[in-house]
């Protein structure tokens, strides 16, 4: 439900959708949003790899784009539940888990970072190179990476959406017309008006996922590792900037100057300008020629 109150909006939906018959579970709007991520970003995904496949001349381009998408998909869904859920759990609420350590299998009962799951999706993504595409020479660990980041953008902001939902990831307190008053928030705080920061990254990863999209359909042989770049430094900097306006949300560090999302955004920034300027050819290089000589010398 949603209706004025006073200057702001009053945001009090059901969470729920529906119950589903027979197993009595209810569907809820952040589950369906969830899933709506990952549905839609199969589909891009295909039509990125499939391209991708053309452009190398591979055989049966259609069929081997449908099989590669197939198996992408379990790996990222695994990387990002695992790792957004061991993110939460380390960077946010350690001590309450360190408790009852067999919550941590409690997913149900929410808590998932979205830092966490990048680096979950990262390392999926090795095994996915090294297990599935090892026959694929001419596809490289950033060219899954660059295809990967422009629907994770779409599905950044069906999953900031379903968080609106829910009423969690709470905003500071504001006087602007825009103002949210949650009426039942996740985390039993006051009904006040406050920034809808949830809406404000949701609309950032939607920004993200036109402009990327834009970017690989103007240049069919951009250089590996921009777009990946590109999404680093767009996700996590308006992340960086969002977070002045979030209630404090660990249990680890004092967010009295930066909090912990600020703290986890700043390497992934640093990573997309790497990505964006090539200078991760530039280490790679170094790092190689070092291992060349050291090896030489141990001969």
């Amino acid at each position: 439900m949603t209706t004025c109150f006073s200057a702001w909006i009053y945001w009090n939906p059901d969470r729920d959708i529906f119950t589903i018959p027979f197993i009595n579970h209810p569907l809820r709007w952040y589950g369906l949003l969830f899933a709506l991520g990952f549905i839609v970003g199969y589909a891009i995904f295909y039509r990125l790899i499939l391209r991708k496949l053309n452009q190398n001349d591979i055989p049966n381009a259609k069929k081997v784009a449908i099989s590669l998408t197939d198996s992408l998909t379990w790996f990222v869904v695994a990387g990002t539940i695992i790792g957004a859920r061991l993110g939460h759990v380390f960077f946010y609420e350690w001590p309450k888990y360190r408790q009852d350590p067999l919550s941590i299998f409690k997913i149900w009962e929410g808590g998932l970072a979205s830092h966490g799951g990048v680096i979950g999706i990262l390392l999926a993504l090795y095994f996915y190179k090294k297990i599935i595409l090892k026959n694929f020479k001419n596809i490289s660990y950033l060219d899954i990476l660059d295809m990967l980041c422009i629907p994770s953008a779409f599905t950044a902001f069906c999953i900031r959406i379903g968080n609106f939902f829910n009423q969690e990831i709470l905003g500071s307190e504001t006087s602007l017309p825009w103002g949210i008053i949650f009426g039942d928030p996740a985390d039993h705080s006051a009904l006040v008006p406050r920034h809808p920061v949830q809406l404000y990254e949701a609309f950032s990863g939607l920004f993200t996922f036109f402009i990327l999209l834009y970017i690989w359909k103007k240049n069919a042989h951009l250089r590996t590792g921009i777009i990946s770049g590109l999404f680093f430094i767009l996700i996590f900097g308006s992340r960086f900037l969002i977070e002045f306006l979030k209630l404090p949300s660990s249990l680890m560090i004092d967010e009295s100057w930066l909090q912990t999302g600020q703290l986890l955004s700043l390497p992934c920034i640093a990573a997309g300008f790497l990505l964006t300027t090539g200078s991760h050819l530039w280490l790679h290089a170094i790092a190689a020629s070092r291992l060349k000589k050291l090896f030489s010398k141990q001969q």
